[in-house]
């Protein structure tokens, strides 16, 4: 994870220190996950890790997932979400981020290139995001971000995937 995204992090779970959901929760066996368990159809989704708010604190949880699919996108977002220029299609809003990038690489089976969604979601029951709501879309963006070119250096997608090295931010004009 980057630096920024540690702090983007703090901004989301309003916390500083941070829980681990277990130690085989991590981007490598996600990747492993993706490209053994998802190549006969092409499809698959499942958990990169989830982040939780330090015991005895304000219990919060932050779900970091992962999901291939043989397409890409067709329909339009959800009003709440600003698209950004990352990847195959970018999407933020004030409770969780998206990111799907196009994957062309050895380690992945099918027909194609894969097309790899990383989310970003608070988990547990819903509650009003609490926060500037900018600062927020920028924060669940900046960990989507980092967790996706994470996820296309694990798979050695050609060239990042086409992620830049740092989150573009600004809204898809």
């Amino acid at each position: 994870m980057t630096a920024g995204a540690a702090q983007a992090l703090q901004v989301i779970m309003r916390s500083s220190r941070f829980e681990a959901s277990d130690d085989r929760s991590t981007v490598a066996r996600a990747a492993q996950d993706l490209s053994e368990g998802a190549g006969v159809s092409g499809t698959g989704d499942g958990d990169v890790c989830r982040i939780y708010t330090p015991v005895g604190t304000a219990e919060a949880e932050l779900r970091i997932t992962w999901r291939r699919s043989g397409s890409v996108p067709e329909s339009d977002p959800a009003p709440k979400f600003t698209v950004l220029p990352m990847g195959e299609r970018a999407l933020t809003a004030t409770d969780g981020a998206f990111l799907r990038f196009v994957c062309r690489s050895a380690k992945l089976t099918g027909a194609g290139p894969a097309h790899v969604d990383i989310g970003v979601e608070r988990g547990g029951m819903p509650t009003p995001p609490e926060g500037d709501p900018g600062e927020l879309k920028n924060a669940y963006a900046t960990v989507a971000h980092s967790f996706s070119l994470a996820m296309a250096k694990e798979l050695d997608c050609e060239d990042d995937a086409g992620l830049p090295e740092k989150p573009e931010l600004r809204p898809r004009q």
